[in-house]
């Protein structure tokens, strides 16, 4: 769909100069002299380089809707992950390093994953805001620091190193944000 130069703004994806770019910052400029345009900041989907870019508001934009759907990681197929569609149960494999080894660490059998595609080519990977870990190991509990607001360093189940609490033990599950990889709180 062709959109024009005034109407871009931020978390638009576009397609220029043949490539997929997911804008990032847009700003409208009206100069006293001349005609209006927006200065626009995007990320390309695939190679993740920067674009900066000037669109007149006469110019004509070619914008791009990904299509979202749910999928079920399975299993470690190796180099690759694989996951299942939930609507037809039909199974993708996507290769390790386009996932991102940051994010393979927060997978869990079974967890719902949000899938992103142009075209039937992945372009991205969503995880859940928040997952359940439990603490493998950490330091042992001092007796009166529990009013402390420092941390101590402990290691997940999956591997993850993170700071919890000076009150936990190992054993013990918590939620983690996976965005920043910050405890969040204990799990219920």
């Amino acid at each position: 769909m062709k959109i024009n130069g005034n109407t871009i703004k931020p978390g638009m994806v576009l397609q220029v100069n043949g490539g997929l770019w997911v804008v990032t910052k847009a700003s409208h400029v009206k100069p006293g002299k001349g005609g209006a345009f927006a200065n626009v900041e995007a990320k390309n989907l695939e190679t993740g380089n920067k674009l900066n870019e000037r669109f007149r508001s006469e110019d004509k934009v070619e914008r791009v809707t990904l299509e979202q759907r749910d999928y079920s990681y399975l299993f470690d197929n190796g180099d690759s992950l694989v996951f299942m569609d939930d609507e037809n149960y039909e199974q993708i494999e996507l290769q390790k390093d386009w996932v991102g080894e940051d994010r393979i660490a927060y997978l869990q059998e079974g967890m719902k994953v949000v899938i992103e595609s142009h075209e039937e080519r992945p372009i991205g990977l969503s995880l859940p805001d928040q997952v359940v870990l439990e603490v493998a190991e950490t330091e042992p509990t001092v007796k009166g620091q529990t009013a402390s607001s420092s941390y101590k360093p402990a290691l997940a189940n999956n591997g993850v190193r993170i700071m919890i609490p000076p009150y936990m033990s190992a054993g013990e599950r918590i939620v983690v944000d996976t965005t920043t990889g910050e405890y969040v709180r204990r799990a219920d």
